[in-house]
């Protein structure tokens, strides 16, 4: 079975971010995703237009774009621009926008969980239409189009992949029914510097979650793919007293937590990969993100999974 790893980052010069793209593209990994937050971070499709110009293979998508300060159109155009700048490699990931100051800053209120839900499922929807080439009108509680089209770039590929991040029923639901890749976290709630979150990591958190997507993608003859995004990764030869150093840092969790969550890797080279195995032979997870700091490791996993 092949487990796919990607890389999320934000360039913090030219010279350094574009090294980096080349890494990924060397070193086995699937994708180099970006992050959108306004204000705080780079624009990731700035970033990844850059990226396209020195790789030939990785994916390039957003993981995940704010939701609350795009409109379909715009979104749609910088997409399909990716799409053509990288040959057809882009991927759209979308999510809610949980951080109350990426939404004031850009002149917004910070709505509800359940406003911000559904101004994402909606700009998913309308955006996906236009990349897909459809004439789009549409009458919904955040957006009105009418006979919008996107003629001009128009994406390589016939479909740019969908990629929808978040952890509550209602985004998984949705997710399992449209995506192509449901990013998933087991992040918890905002906590009070209104970014951060706490996490629920138990086992049984973990099957909830993979059982909302498979339910809800029941009816599709292609289901999506599950991608974790890991928050540690630790090579070591004494799993469980690494576990015990850092599980004060992570609120929410406990050691046996990040012994067998999908978002923290901890142990041997070989401890890691059979874990990633029997993930995905018992959850089907074969898809993973990791931070630039973990890739010398991964590589090392990356191998060892190839070799087994």
């Amino acid at each position: 079975m092949e487990i796919r790893v990607s890389v999320q980052a934000a360039p913090k010069d030219g010279a350094s971010w574009l090294e980096l793209a080349r890494g990924v593209e060397h070193g086995g990994f699937h994708a180099l995703y970006a992050a959108d937050h306004p204000g705080t971070a780079p624009s990731p499709f700035v970033a990844l237009g850059a990226a396209a110009a020195v790789t030939e293979r990785v994916e390039l998508g957003t993981c995940v774009v704010n939701s609350g300060v795009w409109e379909p159109l715009a979104l749609a155009s910088a997409v399909a621009t990716l799409d053509v700048l990288s040959n057809g490699r882009a991927v759209l990931g979308v999510g809610a926008g949980h951080t109350p100051a990426e939404w004031t800053t850009t002149g917004r209120a910070f709505p509800s969980a359940r406003q911000r839900v559904s101004r994402m499922i909606e700009l998913a929807d309308v955006t996906t239409r236009l990349l897909d080439g459809e004439t789009t009108s549409y009458r919904g509680e955040y957006f009105t189009l009418a006979d919008a089209v996107l003629s001009d770039p128009r994406p390589v590929r016939d479909h740019v992949p969908l990629l929808v991040g978040g952890n509550g029923g209602r985004v998984l639901r949705f997710a399992g029914r449209e995506a192509d890749i449901v990013g998933i976290t087991g992040l918890g709630n905002t906590l009070a510097d209104g970014h951060s979150h706490g996490v629920d990591w138990s086992p049984d958190a973990v099957r909830r979650t993979v059982e909302t997507v498979r339910s809800a993608s029941g009816h599709r003859d292609r289901r999506p793919e599950l991608e974790a995004l890991v928050q540690m990764v630790v090579v070591t030869d004494d799993a469980a007293g690494s576990a015990r150093d850092l599980v004060s840092f992570v609120e929410g969790a406990t050691v046996e937590d990040l012994l067998h969550s999908p978002f923290a890797w901890i142990g041997t080279v070989e401890e890691i990969a059979t874990k990633l195995r029997e993930g995905a032979a018992a959850l089907g997870i074969r898809r993973y993100v990791i931070r630039p700091s973990a890739m010398p490791d991964v590589r090392l996993i990356l191998d060892a999974l190839a070799g087994g």
